[in-house]
Formats: C-alpha cells, structure tokens, sequence
C-alpha cells in the first residue's frame, strides 16, 4: 500500500502501531450502511428460527437468546471503536479471544449438553438454510472493502473467495430440496460440508492475511478492514452463526429423514 492510498483511507489513532491501525476514513456510507442491514437481517433470521424451536416452548424464551446476540453485537462493537482488536499485535489474536472463541465454547455446549441438543434438533433444517442468503450482500461488501483498499482481493469472489456459491444456491436448496423434495437428503448434507468447508476455507485466508506476526499473504494489501467497525461483526456473528447452522444441519441429515 503505497502513502497515497494509506492516507486516503486511513487516519492514524497511534503512532507507536503499524499502519494497520489507522481508522478507515472516506468510506463511502452504503458499504457500511449495507453491512449493518445484513447483521440485522442475520439477526431477524435468527429470531425466526428460533420460534417455534424447544426454547420458545418454554415460555417464549427464544426472546432472551436474542436479547442475548443483540448483547453480545453491542459488546463486540465496543471491543472494535475502541481499537482493542487492532492494536495489539500479540498472539494470539484478541479478536479471536474476545470475539471468536466464545462462540467456539458455546458451539460445544450446543453439540454436548442434554439441553442444547434438544435444542438444536428442534430447530427447522429449511429455515436454518435461509442463514445462507446473507452470504451474497457479505460477498459484495468484502468485493467494495477490497476496492478501497482495506482488505486483499484474495479475500474477495475475484480471488480465492468461493462463499457466494453457497449464498447463491441456496434458494435452490430451499426450494427444490426442503419444499418439492427433489433433492436427495445425501446432495443436501453434501451442500452443507461444502459450507463449512468454503468457510473455513476464507478463515484461514483472513488469518494469514492478517497483520499479525504470523502473518503469510498480502503484505501489499492486508487484511485490516475487518478489524474496523463494523466489520468485525463478520467473523465474530455472522460467520460463526452460518457455520453453527451448517453443522446442527449437518447433525439432523446424518440423524434422521428431514425431507
């Protein structure tokens, strides 16, 4: 990044870190603006599927889950204006412990407890695809990131990033696989893998384009704006989200006959 593009889209918050640090400026509104409707949209969601699951039949408490992600959104963009996952350099990542992590540790109570199973296969395989439709708005967000500068293109559908297959086929899925049953449960449970596949796929990619000191691809470009408000809902909510419902998909298809 040469100095003219590091001042067009940066304003420095310290001058004892490096240049990723800097706070990205003249960032056109609708980049942004169209991010933060996809997080809500991820949230609406969310609040679907969660009716009419075990947890709502106890007295609607499916409320208080989402009481609890409208929290834990509020937390993480406190952690990101404050600069707390751009700072500091030092491993391991604090946006991996503070935003990443936890969500680990709940998958696992999910998968493991008595309760969170019950939970999680109670909750509709065919509404947890429509999480995936939040893909293609992502995709498009990361593309304009990218133009400006704040992330590399690998990271991008112009690179090494294939994610909007999955937000792309999803009506497909929907409708041919979970509505006319047309699709065998076996291409279903195959198109899920896929998804958590392609994720961790992009994962690895902003990791090793991160500026951190393991970093191993595009120092000319490196993966700075999605360590940037509010960006940093992406791999802290809504990736974390879309592969928690691949995987209590991938549970149910491996389990028993949805379709």
């Amino acid at each position: 990044m040469n100095e003219s593009q590091k001042n067009y889209c940066f304003k420095k918050s310290s001058p004892t870190f490096p240049y990723f640090v800097y706070m990205i400026e003249n960032l056109p509104s609708y980049i942004p603006s169209v991010f933060i409707l996809t997080t809500i949209l991820t949230l609406v969601l969310c609040f679907w599927i969660f009716k009419g699951s075990s947890l709502d039949g106890i007295s609607g408490k499916s409320i208080y889950l989402i009481l609890i992600l409208i929290a834990w959104l509020s937390i993480q963009a406190f952690f990101t204006i404050k600069n707390i996952y751009s700072q500091d350099i030092t491993l391991p990542p604090k946006i991996f412990l503070l935003g990443i992590l936890p969500f680990i540790l709940f998958g696992l109570y999910l998968f493991n407890s008595k309760k969170g199973k019950n939970f999680i296969d109670s909750l509709s395989i065919e509404k947890l695809c429509y999480l995936n439709l939040v893909r293609i708005p992502v995709e498009f967000v990361l593309l304009w990131l990218y133009l400006q500068k704040t992330i590399p293109q690998i990271l991008t559908f112009e690179g090494w990033n294939f994610d909007i297959i999955m937000g792309l086929t999803a009506p497909i899925i929907i409708h041919f696989g979970y509505r006319k049953k047309n699709i065998s449960k076996k291409l279903i449970l195959a198109w899920n893998v896929i998804g958590v596949l392609l994720l961790a796929f992009v994962f690895i990619i902003a990791v090793l384009s991160a500026p951190y000191s393991l970093q191993q691809l595009a120092f000319d470009q490196p993966n700075i704006g999605l360590l940037k408000f509010p960006f940093s809902w992406l791999p802290t909510f809504i990736v974390p989200i879309v592969i928690i419902g691949h995987l209590i998909s991938i549970r149910q298809l491996t389990k028993k006959d949805h379709i």
